[in-house]
């Protein structure tokens, strides 16, 4: 079904309905979320949801995160628990991502979730995104609309470049405007973080009146999508916490630094770095840089998530 290049939807009535007639199809969609571009599917079909793996290059042992419009609908696929309530009540629709079991007969491939008992489920804040939902009727498994372990879309034009003639449509929306992945929280037992995301972790710790537990940090199979060590990188090497570029490097800033050839925020904003981090790397990526020294960026709020992606970013290639 696709073709050299996939088809470039307006976000308009006939988009959407274009969009959700390839999806009830079989078909591969890019869409925007506030966080960034997913690359959706019918969770619920297995080839279609095969195909998300092949057009990325994801391991089939990665599991997908599944969005649906709303709270009810995200219920008749898991079991929640007074956490996940008090979490769901706070911030969804939203950056948010909630690590639940998995109702028997919910009637989603086995492929979505890796084998596992569990699903990542999310209600996503986008309009266009809510849209694409209501009109197609289907719980849509989305990854980020990117090759696997590569930077992040947060455009459809980042979309095209990565993957090309591998999907059928992309909608665009423009660009997305929280510009990092969803935060992730396994929910099942005591709330634990499993990735730093677009909602800060201080702000779920406060809903929730105590701290979350951190992963264990023990290699395996990933429990939820983004726990790769090697992800998000650009094709150049990344030196973390750089006081300046060092020779033939270019500097990625953050705040008021000299020299920098593109910078996160120079006002040290870090909801403006947050939202510019894969874009910047694409430039980067665009210019040939194969050396790239980064600022340190402080690790609270959304910087926690920043250097996620960063530490991620330049963790030795597999």
């Amino acid at each position: 079904m696709t073709s050299d290049r996939p088809q470039r939807l307006q976000p308009d009535q006939q988009g959407i309905a274009r969009a959700a007639a390839i999806l009830r199809d079989g078909g591969l969609v890019a869409f925007p979320t506030e966080t960034v571009y997913g690359l959706g599917a019918d969770a619920r079909n297995d080839r279609a949801v095969a195909s998300v793996f092949a057009a990325k290059g994801r391991p089939d042992f990665n599991p997908l995160i599944v969005h649906v419009p709303d709270w009810q609908a995200a219920q008749a696929l898991c079991r929640f628990n007074d956490t996940a309530d008090r979490l769901a009540d706070a911030f969804w629709p939203g950056a948010l991502t909630l690590v639940l079991p998995l109702r028997a007969g919910a009637g989603l491939s086995r492929l979505v979730t890796a084998g596992l008992e569990t699903l990542a489920i999310r209600v996503p804040d986008h309009p266009l995104a809510q849209a694409l939902l209501r009109a197609s009727g289907l719980p849509i498994a989305a990854p980020s609309a990117n090759r696997s372990g590569r930077i992040s879309p947060t455009t459809a034009a980042h979309v095209v470049s990565s993957l090309g003639g591998r999907i059928d449509a992309v909608l665009d929306g423009g660009p997305c405007p929280v510009g990092l992945e969803s935060t992730i929280v396994g929910c099942s037992d005591a709330p634990v973080l499993l990735r730093a995301g677009g909602l800060p972790v201080e702000a779920i710790e406060a809903c929730l009146g105590r701290p979350l537990v951190l992963p264990s940090g023990e290699a395996g199979q990933p429990s939820s999508p983004g726990q790769l060590e090697s992800h998000y990188a650009p094709s150049g090497t990344l030196r973390l916490n750089a006081d300046a570029a060092g020779p033939g490097e270019v500097l990625l800033g953050f705040g008021h630094v000299v020299g920098a050839t593109l910078n996160l925020s120079p006002a040290g904003d870090l909801l403006e770095a947050a939202a510019r981090l894969f874009d910047c790397l694409h430039q980067l990526d665009a210019m040939g840089a194969d050396r790239i020294a980064v600022s340190p960026v402080p690790e609270r709020g959304l910087g926690r998530a920043i250097n996620d992606r960063l530490r991620r970013a330049a963790a030795p290639r597999p």
